[in-house]
């Protein structure tokens, strides 16, 4: 009994995307009556993707997030090594972090329009974790620089630092991209 009653409540606030993985539930009792298709987007879902404005917003900001992130890595990189730019450099940083949260917001948005929740839904939800720490480490960058601490040196390695966790969430956003594309649109009109 006690069991039971520990399943059900873990179970409610099990906020892992895949039935019986969090808290060792490997009975398939928490969760069980939210179980979806193997598929990235349900039928509904993916009408919902193609007919949204923000689906476009998502389009235009992120290949513009990556050019200001190229150009933002390389003058980060000319300082570091040249001791030259740092003005330039750090207006780079700032423009990319304010890209990001704009990007992050709109995401957000899209989500909410899409899944029907503003962030964590179950298609987005590692990404959705993975970019808090994207953005925690742009706002770390941020409040070194308002506070000025440490050396302009030490807060350009916390900008580096966020850009690889950057890379690492946009690599994971083009995976999903790629696997989205790669669903057979027959095969999820036959599961709906």
């Amino acid at each position: 009994m006690f069991t039971r009653l520990l399943n059900h409540y873990l179970g409610s606030v099990n906020c892992c995307p895949w039935v019986g993985h969090a808290y060792g539930l490997g009975n398939g009792q928490a969760g069980a009556k939210k179980a979806r298709p193997p598929y990235l987007y349900t039928p509904a879902e993916r009408r919902r993707r193609d007919a949204t404005k923000w689906t476009l917003v998502q389009g235009i900001l992120a290949p513009l997030q990556f050019l200001v992130f190229l150009t933002s890595v390389s003058l980060v990189l000319r300082y570091l090594i040249t001791g030259a730019g740092l003005d330039l450099a750090t207006a780079s940083i700032l423009i990319k972090t304010l890209v990001l949260l704009m990007i992050m917001v709109t995401g957000a948005i899209w989500e909410k329009v899409v899944f029907g929740q503003y962030l964590f839904a179950r298609a987005f939800f590692w990404e959705d974790v993975f970019s808090f720490l994207v953005i925690a480490l742009h706002l770390t960058y941020v409040a070194l620089l308002l506070s000025r601490t440490g050396t302009a040196h030490a807060q350009m390695l916390v900008a580096l630092a966020a850009y690889a966790a950057y890379v690492i969430n946009a690599t994971q956003f083009l995976m999903k991209l790629r696997a989205a594309r790669r669903e057979p649109v027959a095969a999820l009109e036959v599961a709906a």
